[in-house]
């Protein structure tokens, strides 16, 4: 695949997209480029991966590698650490820990009596290392399976709590009118900030899931320098790609 530049493109990923459909977008793309270039064996069709997911209603920073030497150093992106900007909705809860989910509400009229002031003891209770149990609607496997295959059966199994450490929560606004609370959050990899929104409406006392979900940073890639997928082109693709 000598025409074919490898490298990694910093991809903004679109509300409704899964991150492989941002991949496999990618790779469309790339191999309507080579195709017009050379011949390509099978071995030889764009490698195309992704560092760490997002959830199909979470939007933002997705870190995708093109050609092999790429792809392998994937997971170098995904143990770094992590920024979000999350939207939470309280007085209810979801079975997915977001708005994708069943929602039950669960007693709004206790929210207006949480004040700003134990909000932040509440926020800053979570920061440092702690245990976090995955949640059953997620990709992770227990052997072989995906929760969420098991999840959508209306199975739930025991999940072992994985090491996770919030570095800081900082509140950008409560709104106990409308039930919202829109935090930043900068955490070590493997957080699921679907379960820390579950977790902080627990401790709350009023209940809360995910509304709205951006990854802004991995390490010191942001999503301010990344395109829409949908904006790249088999022309201009190589003019995205950076080293890493």
């Amino acid at each position: 695949m000598s025409s074919m530049n490898h490298g990694f493109i910093l991809a903004d990923k679109p509300k409704d997209w899964t991150s492989h459909d941002v991949v496999a977008y990618i790779r469309g793309i790339i191999r309507e480029y080579t195709k017009k270039v050379e011949q390509l064996t099978e071995n030889d069709k764009a490698k195309v991966g992704h560092a760490g997911t997002l959830d199909p209603f979470a939007t933002g920073l997705l870190i995708v590698g093109i050609g092999r030497e790429a792809t392998k150093k994937l997971d170098e992106f995904k143990i770094l650490p992590k920024t979000y900007i999350a939207t939470l909705k309280l007085g209810a809860t979801s079975d997915t820990y977001d708005k994708t989910g069943k929602i039950v509400e669960s007693g709004k009229w206790e929210v207006g009596r949480v004040a700003e002031k134990k909000v932040q003891q509440i926020l800053k209770s979570f920061v440092g290392k702690q245990k976090q149990i995955p949640p059953m609607f997620s990709a992770k496997k227990i052997n072989g399976k995906k929760l969420y295959e098991l999840a959508r059966k209306g199975i739930e199994i025991e999940r072992q709590p994985n090491e996770i450490e919030i570095y800081n929560i900082e509140l950008i606004s409560y709104n106990p009118i409308t039930y919202h609370l829109s935090l930043i959050i900068n955490c070590s990899s493997g957080t699921y900030i679907r379960t820390l929104a579950h977790d902080i409406g627990h401790k709350l006392g009023c209940g809360a899931y995910c509304e709205e979900l951006e990854r802004t940073k991995i390490g010191k890639y942001s999503v301010k320098d990344a395109c829409d997928p949908k904006s790249i082109t088999a022309k201009k693709y190589k003019d995205l790609l950076i080293q890493g």
